[in-house]
């Protein structure tokens, strides 16, 4: 007997007993097998269809695992990367952000292997621009540590600002929904703010502000820098009084005076390196200097505004007489330089240091250089003794023990160098006073120490910070100065105290470098966090915070008329900030490495850039600083500052830069036999 002569005899069996509901039950279980067996015979093999099969694999797998970051992401990355090129550098600004915010959100799960192999699969992509970040976030590993570690925790609780024109924001968005990348839609709408800008896309290097990775945070610059600063020169300074006495010298007597300079500055180049660079860039220099280039300078420096006059915040020590003529001379034979009329360069290069060289710092006449070493010795050079040195012509830098200034050589000859011992840990800064008189070391063992450059001898110890002390500087009147720590503050003191007078605390992370204002009312740090902050050093605010650079600042300078600051950073990048107004007016890009050294031209008109790619490099500072064209502005191009030269060394990266107060500049760094 058949299935179909069996269902009909029981069917007709309970319609016999009058057994109606056993009947309905009956036919409704017939209805859904014989439904079953026509929906296995039109049934799809999913093994035969992989798009469907992985499909079916997401929806059965939870919606927040680890699979589906991985999954999401990797398509992501893989949509950006096949972008046309025009909008493909937008898009991939999204991909960084978006894996930090999937890392951390893995982790925060509790699957912390998972979060391993999702941060180890795609790190490689953002090694270059972001690698200070991954070292930072590769050492989250369980989710009480996203709350514990200040960097972890920012990001969290911030958002970021990416800039991107309105077509990719269009592409971007309708990319994630047709893809269903609900997890990435999620992550982009609670961290990443979109910055949507009409037109064609801007690149990345015309904009500083393209990506702001502490997005949260900007709100709060922006209040900040809304303070009312003081950023004019003092009142009743050495400059103002040879101006209002018309003391400046006419064009012939400048001449003459940079030709004196000059000569006395070829000296000391041929006692380093023989005389094979200098001379003929002073020749050059002398011819240079017409009557018609000095007037189009003086014209030029007219048509800027001078600087306000302000009062000192804090006591100003009193200037000795016979130092006061001094200066005055040296500003009375200033030359006047401006892209026309370049600085002469004199290169002061350390060999044999065995990279022992942590820093350098030059006096401001070019007199004295010094180096600190990882040994915890700082040596001092006279460059007068120096040239009067037959034999042994060049600047040694071995790490010998010296117990005085003149130590026997390898041919017994003398060097003139003065050994000052005392630090417990490598020397990672040194500054010399306005004067000359006194020299600032800032070492590892977390101590800044004074010393006399007149007795040989160490003066004071000053101890404060917590941690390794990177940077010291002195003040642009002597007498106070400014020390920057790994404890993440920058301390102001004074030669006479022991304990520090301002504590600035608020980065996010090391302070590693800073600099005074002209007016020394104020003080700039750059830090590891990629922010420069200017603090008030009578009250120790912050009332500045300047956002953009994409790594840690490494170098900062003042302008001399108080106006700008310039700050470099470790990717070669450069920044001219507008003080007053606390924006970026002029990004520049040129140097392949660090920026170490920067410094302004004594009329601000040019700015040196020192970089670990062994290159000096000039800027215009003039015309860069002048309002942008609306044309310009509409069409998205910033400013940039003009370049003008770049002064390549063989094989000497650059760690010090410095403008006498006659315009020459001095420069130094250590031979690098690995370059």
């Amino acid at each position: 007997m058949d299935e179909e002569a069996v269902v009909k005899f029981v069917e007709t069996y309970l319609k016999k007993k009058g057994f109606k509901q056993a009947e309905l039950a009956f036919q409704e279980e017939i209805q859904q097998q014989q439904q079953k067996q026509n929906n296995s015979k039109n049934a799809i093999n999913i093994h035969s269809d992989p798009d469907l099969s992985t499909l079916l694999h997401s929806l059965s797998q939870p919606e927040d695992s680890p699979a589906r970051y991985q999954e999401e992401y990797s398509k992501l990355r893989t949509w950006a990367y096949s972008s046309l090129d025009l909008y493909k550098h937008e898009l991939l600004r999204v991909l960084y952000p978006v894996f930090v915010h999937c890392y951390m959100d893995i982790v925060a799960k509790g699957h912390i292997q998972d979060a391993r192999n999702f941060f180890n699969s795609f790190r490689e992509d953002h090694e270059m621009m972001h690698s200070r970040d991954l070292q930072k976030l590769e050492g989250v590993l369980s989710p009480s540590h996203l709350e514990e570690m200040e960097f972890a925790h920012t990001l969290r609780q911030s958002k970021v600002n990416i800039k991107i024109c309105q077509y990719s924001d269009e592409l971007m968005m309708q990319y994630l929904r047709k893809s269903k990348s609900t997890i990435i839609l999620g992550i982009v709408n609670e961290h990443i703010n979109f910055q949507v800008s009409p037109g064609q896309p801007i690149s990345i290097s015309d904009d500083p502000d393209a990506v702001t990775l502490i997005g949260s945070s900007q709100d709060a610059a922006n209040q900040i820098n809304k303070k009312e600063i003081h950023w004019g020169l003092l009142e009743d300074s050495l400059e103002e009084r040879l101006e209002k006495t018309g003391g400046f010298l006419s064009d012939s007597e400048k001449t003459e005076g940079e030709t004196k300079e000059g000569d006395m500055d070829e000296n000391k180049k041929r006692s380093m390196d023989g005389g094979k660079q200098g001379a003929s860039i002073k020749k050059s220099k002398k011819d240079k200097a017409a009557s018609a280039t000095a007037k189009a300078v003086r014209l030029e420096a007219n048509t800027v505004p001078a600087a306000p006059r302000v009062k000192p915040e804090l006591p100003l020590p009193v200037m000795p007489a016979e130092v006061e003529q001094s200066i005055l001379e040296d500003l009375r034979n200033r030359v006047q330089l401006s892209s026309t009329t370049l600085p002469s360069v004199s290169f002061y290069t350390f060999i044999n240091t065995h990279n022992g060289l942590n820093c350098s710092s030059i006096s401001h006449d070019g007199s004295l250089v010094a180096g600190g070493f990882s040994d915890s010795s700082l040596k001092v050079w006279d460059m007068a003794k120096l040239g009067q040195q037959a034999g042994n012509s060049i600047l040694q830098g071995e790490n010998d023990a010296a117990p005085s200034e003149h130590v026997l050589g390898p041919n017994s000859g003398k060097r003139s160098y003065t050994l000052f011992q005392g630090h417990s840990g490598p020397v990672h800064s040194a500054t010399f006073s306005p004067l000359g008189d006194f020299i600032l070391s800032s070492s590892a063992d977390t101590t800044v120490r004074l010393w006399s450059t007149e007795l040989n001898a160490n003066l004071v110890c000053y101890k404060g910070h917590n941690y390794p002390v990177w940077d010291v500087q002195f003040s642009p009147v002597g007498h106070y100065f400014a020390s920057a720590s790994h404890d993440r503050t920058a301390r102001i003191w004074s030669m006479d105290r022991i304990q520090p007078l301002r504590i600035m605390a608020g980065h996010l992370s090391d302070v590693d470098c800073v600099q005074w204002h002209a007016n020394c009312n104020y003080i700039a740090t750059g830090s590891s966090d990629k922010t420069v902050r200017l603090w008030d050093v009578q009250s120790g605010e912050c009332v500045r915070i300047f956002i953009g650079h994409r790594s840690m600042i490494l170098s900062l300078a003042m302008s001399p008329d108080g106006r700008y600051m310039a700050s470099g950073d470790e990717d070669g990048s450069i920044m001219m900030w507008d003080l007053s107004s606390g924006r970026c007016i002029s990004p520049m890009m040129g140097h392949h490495s660090c920026v170490w050294s920067l410094a302004f031209s004594c009329e601000s008109s040019l700015l040196a850039s020192g970089s670990a790619d062994c290159t000096v490099k000039l800027w215009d500072v003039t015309t860069s600083t002048k309002p942008a064209k609306t044309e310009e502005s509409k069409s998205g191009n910033t400013h940039r500052l003009r370049f003008l030269k770049t002064l390549p060394t063989k094989s000497t990266p650059v760690s010090t830069l410095r403008f006498s107060r006659r315009n020459l500049l001095f420069a130094a760094g250590a031979l690098s036999r690995s370059q």
